[in-house]
């Protein structure tokens, strides 16, 4: 039985295929696409087919998982109309089975009518199904494009403290930060270079993707979000708009320079969610820590190990790319259950 597992987020939306006999995985095959959903979620429906039919002809689904976080772009007053218009297109979308990752497990449409806000920013619930083959007892992070989730599993269960983004945003649970599109100004107040402290201009300058680009810490093609200001992908560009965050141009710094003050830029990073996941270690006794996501060996590797705790990495079990979407696998592994 082939199940599609769909992660939809504010501005990616990942999918994971999932070829079943019974709980068994024979293949995983997966892709993601960027859909500022802001601007463009009008695009979901066509997005999904397209994303299914890069992998296998439709018809050759059998069931579909969801889950979500897009509900929070401004596009959407609430979050229940944000939810409800998600899975409003998602039905009008398929005509197999299909349910939606909430906090307490998979809901059907009727369910999520009903209770809405069970299905917000639950994606982290699908990830638990990964982390738990690695260990019964850890906290497992995983570093997105924009959020960094830090879960804490306790025999074989989530025992997160906050279920809803708002309540886990005071537990360390989630830092809202990430390996792409997290507006440096966000983290960042000073910069220290050359043996100064340089103020930084709070404007939308530069992003985490330009900082990943000029270390060579993430790949062309990971780079799937615009940039601030409408230029290229390049590195001239990315540091161009790096040097903008401190005033400055590259009349002014030298490539060297942006080099210094990116790796300035990636230990603060480093920092910030290494902060979110002491509050967790000290909150659950648990010092085994499982990293995913675009960012496990970036940022959340380096944020474990510089606390001293125990690193396993989701790539021991799941490929890189099956990481990266790691919330949509686990939405199809859970779907795979609730069918059976």
């Amino acid at each position: 039985m082939k199940v599609a597992g769909f992660d939809i987020g504010g501005a990616n939306t990942d999918l994971a295929v999932i070829d079943f006999e019974g709980e068994e995985i024979k293949s995983i095959e997966v892709d993601f696409e960027y859909l500022p959903m802001w601007s463009n979620n009008d695009d979901l429906s066509r997005v999904l087919v397209e994303l299914i039919e890069k992998i296998c002809p439709i018809s050759e689904i059998d069931a579909v998982g969801i889950s979500m976080t897009a509900e929070l772009v401004d596009a959407y007053d609430t979050k229940k109309e944000g939810v409800l218009d998600v899975v409003k297109k998602c039905e009008q979308t398929f005509d197999c089975p299909i349910a939606y990752v909430g906090i307490d497990g998979m809901l059907s449409k009727e369910e999520i009518n009903e209770t809405p806000l069970k299905a917000a920013a639950a994606n982290w619930i699908a990830t638990v199904q990964i982390a738990t083959l690695i260990s019964d007892n850890c906290i497992f992070i995983d570093t997105g494009s924009t959020t960094t989730d830090i879960i804490p599993i306790k025999d074989g269960k989530e025992c997160a403290i906050g279920k809803s983004d708002f309540e886990r945003s005071a537990t360390g649970e989630l830092v809202y930060t990430g390996t792409l599109r997290t507006n440096l100004a966000s983290f960042l107040d000073k910069i220290e270079f050359d043996g100064k402290e340089y103020r930084v201009a709070s404007e939308l300058f530069a992003q985490t993707a330009d900082v990943y680009t000029v270390l060579d810490l993430i790949k062309p093609e990971d780079y799937v979000c615009d940039t601030f200001d409408g230029d290229s992908k390049s590195k001239i560009d990315c540091a161009q708009r790096i040097a903008r965050v401190v005033c400055a141009d590259l009349d002014m710094l030298s490539m060297d320079d942006i080099v210094e003050i990116s790796k300035f830029i990636h230990k603060k990073q480093i920092s910030q969610i290494a902060d979110g996941l002491k509050q967790v270690v000290e909150a659950q006794n648990l010092d085994l820590i499982v990293v995913t996501g675009l960012g496990k060996d970036i940022l959340d590797k380096p944020a474990a190990e510089s606390l001293g705790l125990e690193v396993k990495s989701m790539g021991d079990i799941l490929t890189d790319e099956e990481c990266v979407v790691a919330p949509a696998v686990g939405t199809a592994i859970m779907m795979n259950k609730y069918l059976n």
